[in-house]
């Protein structure tokens, strides 16, 4: 499993973790059109070069706002209990996934490079997204998957290589995610029509036995609330 050192908790003395969580919130507030260089030194009370001091440009910002994002995710990764049924932790991983993605809209777009800060949208920014790849905190979020994904396999008979099963689970809760995000599903709740069913089809094709599944997705959706 990737690891991933600690950034020290962020403080109002360090005017470089400042200038981090006011980008990170002008993104949550605007968009990815909102990281400029200006508005970001009016929000903490400084001058343009400042970022420049700190960060070398606004380039390499937006690469600490991905690394921070990633960071993020994998804490919220790391706080989904882990029990003795994995078919059970997988499909709770995925919810916690969801539910993280959906509260950090902007910042999720931004890590996968959805979104950048050119402005441009309705497709991948490669450069963005050669970035999320290599960063290790993206790397140690996507090992948590690879985990749980190893514990399904190796409970049932699937034979499958647990890094290739959980790239394609990923690939399929992203694709979930994105359209959600994007208002596809309208104002209903899609985790109880789509994403429960998805992945109790995911967990069964790398040799979860169906009704276990099932069962687990219909505990885990009454936990939610869900009917």
């Amino acid at each position: 499993m990737a690891r991933v050192t600690p950034r020290k908790p962020v403080t109002d003395a360090n005017p470089r973790d400042r200038l981090l969580e006011a980008a990170i919130r002008l993104l949550a507030a605007g968009g990815p059109e909102a990281l400029q260089a200006r508005r970001l030194a009016a929000e903490v009370g400084t001058s343009t070069m400042a970022v420049y001091t700190h960060f070398g440009g606004m380039g390499q910002l937006i690469t600490e706002i991905m690394r921070e994002g990633f960071i993020r995710f994998g804490r919220r990764m790391e706080k989904v209990p882990r029990g003795d049924d994995p078919v059970a932790d997988l499909l709770a991983l995925g919810l916690a996934y969801r539910d993280h993605a959906l509260e950090n809209p902007q910042l999720y777009r931004l890590m996968f490079g959805v979104t950048s800060p050119g402005g441009r949208q309705g497709g991948k920014d490669l450069a963005l997204s050669a970035v999320a790849n290599a960063l290790p905190e993206g790397q140690a979020a996507f090992a948590q998957l690879v985990a749980v994904v190893t514990r399904v396999i190796e409970a049932g008979p699937c034979e499958e290589e647990p890094a290739s099963a959980a790239a394609q689970i990923w690939s399929a809760i992203h694709g979930y995610v994105l359209l959600e995000i994007a208002g596809f599903f309208g104002d209903d709740d899609g985790v109880e029509r789509f994403l429960l069913p998805l992945g109790t089809k995911l967990a069964v094709g790398i040799g979860a036995a169906p009704e276990h599944a099932a069962r687990c997705a219909r505990l885990i959706g009454a936990g939610r609330g869900v009917p």
